[in-house]
């Protein structure tokens, strides 16, 4: 089982291949016009190799082209001790991700089920499945510099992401998906308890949702993980203006530089 999970976090940051990793570049100024459309005529492009760094993709501190989540490995440690106390302690719930990307962070949920024999939770992943909502600085001013909205590589669609579920052979009824802006698809989520809840959604709306929605469903003893805690202001401002409100004094633990999570006590 260790072996399984070990391996399924390797393949889901492309650990194994990295070093064979192609980042295209914009031929714009090393190519003339005319090679430029030879080259497009044929399905070609210009790409960089060597680009793969160990302590980058460990440390998810990358936006890797080929890999199916950029959380790295610390991160994906974290999640697989956090799911597997919450069954070794029978801490009732589902698993939820809310800022899915690729699917990685919830294929590796499913994985961590399967290789336990769990047949009796649900993976939830929850995305808009077409990149982050563009900022509302009015209701939220903390995301008012956000541009996140403009990155098309974060826009990932959801015939995608259960694709890549499919690949890996985890693509089951056990795997249920939200799709569509946080603020429209949570606060009618059918979910009824969660176990492990992970926060992927960079905003401060984006994060403020997912707390004010989710986090009541969240059972006694179980795991809330934020991802971009310590790498997005606006995120941390979020999660902190939420704990302030709801009194929550459980430790934040921190991950890695940018993943925090605790443990829900009451």
């Amino acid at each position: 089982m260790n072996l399984y999970l070990d391996l399924l976090k390797r393949c889901l940051t492309n650990w194994i291949y990295g070093e064979h990793e192609m980042i295209p570049v914009v031929p714009d100024g090393l190519l003339t016009p005319e090679q430029i459309a030879r080259f497009d005529a044929h399905g070609l492009c210009l790409a960089k190799t060597g680009t793969f760094d160990p302590e980058q993709r460990r440390e998810g501190r990358e936006w890797p082209p080929y890999a199916h989540t950029m959380i790295g490995l610390k991160r994906l440690d974290n999640l697989q001790a956090c799911i597997e106390d919450v069954l070794a302690q029978g801490v009732p719930g589902d698993l939820m991700e809310t800022g899915v990307w690729r699917g990685g962070a919830v294929i590796f949920m499913r994985g961590v089920l399967r290789a336990y024999g769990v047949s009796d939770r649900i993976v939830w992943a929850a995305d808009s499945f077409a990149g982050l909502p563009p900022p509302d600085p009015e209701r939220y001013p903390a995301d008012r510099e956000q541009t996140l909205h403009t990155t098309p590589f974060l826009a990932v669609s959801l015939a995608q992401g259960q694709a890549n579920f499919a690949r890996y052979g985890l693509l089951d009824e056990q795997v249920r998906f939200l799709q569509g802006w946080f603020k429209d698809t949570l606060p009618r989520a059918p979910v009824e308890r969660l176990a492990v809840l992970r926060l992927d959604g960079d905003l401060y709306e984006s994060t403020m949702d997912a707390l004010m929605h989710l986090y009541p469903k969240l059972s006694l003893g179980g795991y809330l993980i934020v991802d971009d805690y310590g790498a997005v202001p606006a995120c941390r401002e979020a999660v902190q203006d939420y704990r302030q409100t709801h009194a929550i004094r459980d430790e934040i633990v921190p991950i890695d530089w940018g993943g925090v999570y605790w443990r829900r006590s009451r």
